[in-house]
């Protein structure tokens, strides 16, 4: 899937829940779940061993959501993330090795940054939509304005600290593809298998991008 077809759904989607997954079967019902709630996309961290093949059955399942990996760290994370389906790579930090070896391959990835200089060098890899992490602990809708001004062209997926009281703020700045949040599935509500507090959560969330961003 192209990088720009990507980044359009997410402009459309506008939340991207980040979810850890300690339990492989707790994917489908997660992938139900946001469906249902109107959020068709997920970022599953490759921090627990359940990462990969959670990816891998939701891509199964859900041949129409955008399933990516994040907390990449590593060339040989990717190329897992990419065997299991994952459609795009998002790494905390901006890694030139990661970067370079994803655009090898063709497939989408959104660096994090937090710096003039690490924008300067996404730019020099043609990457143009970075992830702004840790985004409230690091001055927030702000910052993000603040370090735009020199760079007419680039964009961001804020996330760390994005919730459902502060999300409609970042969402109305046209620079933002998309925010990236975990409030729609939080450790207690899967360690629960309350996955109708995630649709219900999920469904709240893309109420607010209607309402914000009109579709």
């Amino acid at each position: 899937m192209p990088s720009n077809e990507i980044l359009h759904s997410f402009r459309k989607i506008g939340i991207i829940p980040v979810v850890v997954l300690n339990k492989t079967e707790d994917a489908l019902p997660l992938g139900e779940a946001l469906c249902e709630g109107g959020l068709p996309t997920a970022e599953i961290t490759f921090r627990t061993d359940a990462a990969e093949d959670s990816i891998r059955r939701m891509v199964h399942t859900f041949p129409d959501m955008l399933i990516g990996a994040g907390t990449v760290l590593n060339t040989e994370q990717v190329d897992r993330a990419i065997d299991a389906g994952a459609k795009f790579i998002v790494s905390p930090g901006l890694n030139l090795t990661v970067v370079k070896y994803c655009k090898e391959k063709n497939i989408t990835v959104i660096p994090g940054i937090q710096t003039p200089t690490e924008i300067e060098m996404a730019l020099t890899e043609n990457i143009d939509t970075v992830k702004f992490f840790p985004a409230e602990m690091s001055g927030g809708l702000n910052m993000m304005k603040a370090l735009a001004g020199p760079y007419t062209n680039i964009s961001f997926i804020p996330t760390g600290g994005i919730n459902a009281s502060n999300v409609r703020e970042y969402l109305k700045w046209d620079r933002i593809v998309a925010c990236g949040g975990s409030w729609m599935v939080n450790q207690k509500m899967l360690n629960t298998g309350n996955f109708e507090a995630i649709k219900s959560a999920a469904r709240e969330a893309s109420q607010i991008v209607k309402e914000v961003r009109g579709f």
